[in-house]
C-alpha cells in the first residue's frame, strides 16, 4: 500500500517555494498493546473524579488549569486557550544552512520524510544536492497543531528527512548529574582502544538488532490464542554484588575472549529472528532524550 501524506507544506528557500509533501518516517502500528479490562473480559470506561467531592464530572464541565502554588491554579477555558495557539501554516521558512554534525541528536524529536508535490520536483533536487555538496542541513520554523516547531532538513540518499528538533528549555544538561572525571592510566586507555578497535564495524546496521522483548510477547500472545499454557523461563542468574574487579585484567579478559562484543550481538540479533514470528515486523525504536517539561494540570 502506497504511503498516506500528512500534510502539504511549502519550503521557503530563498525567493524558491518548493512544494512537498510530508510523510512519517517511523512506525507505530507494530507496537504491541494491551486494553484494560475487567476480570470478566469486558472494556473499562475512564471517569474523572472530583478530589473534592468525589463525583464524576463530565468533559463539559472540566477546564485547564496551571498550577503556579501548592494547590493554587490558574484556570483557561478552550477559547483562551485557542487564541493562544500558533496559527497552523503550510509554509516551512528556512531560517539557516549549518553543519549537519552541529546539531546534537539529543535535540532530535519526530522524524519525517518530505517528498517533492506537482512541479516541486526539479527545485527539491537541487535543494537535497546542494546541501549533500556543503555538508550543511537547514533549520527551519513550523506551526501545526497550535504549536510552532524547530525542523531540521537533511539530506539522505534519495530525498530528505524532515527532522523535528527540541527546544533548548526541554533538553537537560549533563553538567547537572556533576560527574567527577577519574584519571586513568595510558596502559588502560590502549586495552580500552584496542578493545573498541575489536568490536568496531563500518556503520550502524539496525537489521541486526530485534526487540527481544516484543518478540517474546507476541509469542506469548499466539500461545494464549492457541490455548497454551504459558511457562515462564528460569531467571537469569545474577552475579554476586560487592566483587571488585581489576580494569586491566578485565580489559585483557575482553581481549582474549573469542567472539568480541561485535560477533555476539550478530549472534543474538539472528537468534531472536529466529524466535520472532514472522508475521509482524519490528521497527528499530529510536533513543529518547531526557526532557524538561512545565508543571501543569491535565
Amino acid at each position: 500500500m502506497p504511503a498516506r501524506s500528512l500534510a502539504s507544506l511549502s519550503l521557503s528557500f530563498g525567493l524558491v517555494s518548493i512544494p512537498v509533501k510530508l510523510y512519517t518516517a517511523t512506525e507505530t502500528s507494530s507496537a504491541v498493546r494491551f486494553n484494560l479490562l475487567s476480570k470478566e473480559g469486558s472494556r473499562l470506561k475512564q471517569q474523572y473524579i472530583s478530589e473534592q467531592t468525589q463525583e464524576v464530572v463530565e468533559r463539559a464541565d472540566m477546564v485547564k488549569g496551571y498550577e503556579f502554588e501548592k494547590g493554587r491554579f490558574v484556570t483557561f477555558s478552550p477559547d483562551e486557550l485557542k487564541a493562544l495557539e500558533e496559527s497552523a501554516s503550510h509554509m516551512v521558512d528556512i531560517v539557516a544552512f549549518i553543519p549537519e554534525r552541529s546539531v546534537d541528536p539529543l535535540y532530535y524529536d519526530k522524524a519525517y520524510f518530505i517528498a517533492p508535490d506537482k512541479r516541486g520536483g526539479k527545485p527539491y533536487s537541487l535543494l537535497r544536492e546542494a546541501m549533500a555538496r556543503t555538508g550543511r542541513c537547514a533549520i527551519a520554523k513550523w506551526a501545526a497543531k497550535g504549536k510552532s516547531h524547530i525542523v531540521q532538513i537533511r539530506p539522505v540518499e534519495g530525498g530528505l528527512v524532515f527532522q523535528q528538533l527540541l527546544f533548548a528549555d526541554e533538553v537537560r544538561n549533563i553538567a547537572e548529574l556533576h560527574i567527577d572525571e577519574v584519571a586513568v592510566s595510558d596502559a588502560e586507555l590502549k586495552l580500552a582502544v584496542q578493545l573498541i578497535e575489536q568490536a568496531s564495524e563500518d556503520q550502524y546496521d539496525p537489521a541486526q538488532y530485534k526487540d527481544e522483548e516484543k518478540a517474546r510477547v507476541l509469542a506469548a500472545i499466539d500461545a494464549k490464542i492457541a490455548g497454551k499454557q504459558i511457562v515462564s523461563p528460569e531467571p537469569a542468574e545474577v552475579a554476586a554484588g560487592g566483587e571488585v574487579i581489576d580494569l586491566m585484567d578485565a580489559l585483557r579478559a575482553s581481549l582474549s575472549k573469542k567472539g568480541a562484543p561485535a560477533a555476539k550481538g550478530k549472534a543474538a540479533a539472528e537468534t531472536a529472528s529466529a524466535r520472532r514470528p514472522g508475521k509482524r515486523a519490528a521497527t528499530p525504536a529510536a533513543p529518547t532524550p531526557i526532557r524538561r517539561t512545565a508543571k501543569k494540570s491535565a
